[in-house]
């Protein structure tokens, strides 16, 4: 069942009960991941960008790319508000997106690419492609 929207205020602060339940919460930035963070920054010389991206259900992905060399690193978070909790939290990060410029700043190491790939960065055979009668 819908319940209609008011415009009621609290007769106590005088506010309405929207903002009473924005102004209780707060947010507190995750401390090994600010640590993290503030390390990897410290690496790349004190200032890096920053994409935050949802990834649905396991929360928003920090992808960090650092300024000095453009080394790629992520942390994941369980919300937005924990995210910009983190960015708030480090100094020296600039929250970006991905760009052509940004993405031709991005230096991806060989074992951040064995990270992504899992599983697979260990085979030494492939199955064929399923796929490969219209190929």
């Amino acid at each position: 069942m819908l319940t209609p929207m008011t415009d009621t205020t609290d007769e106590k602060s005088g506010t309405t009960p929207d903002e009473n339940s924005t102004s209780q919460k707060t947010v507190e930035a995750p401390s090994e991941v600010v640590a993290s963070v503030r390390k990897f920054v410290a690496r790349e010389g004190g200032s890096a960008k920053v994409v935050l991206q949802a990834i649905g259900d396991a929360g928003v992905r920090i992808t960090l790319v650092g300024d000095a060399n453009g080394i790629l690193g992520d942390r994941v978070v369980p919300d937005l508000a924990a995210a910009q909790a983190v960015v708030d939290a480090v100094d020296g990060l600039e929250i970006a997106e991905w760009d052509r410029d940004l993405t031709s700043e991005t230096t991806v190491s060989p074992s951040h690419y064995r990270k992504m790939a899992g599983w697979v960065a260990r085979q030494k055979r492939f199955p064929k492609a399923r796929n490969r009668a219209i190929l």
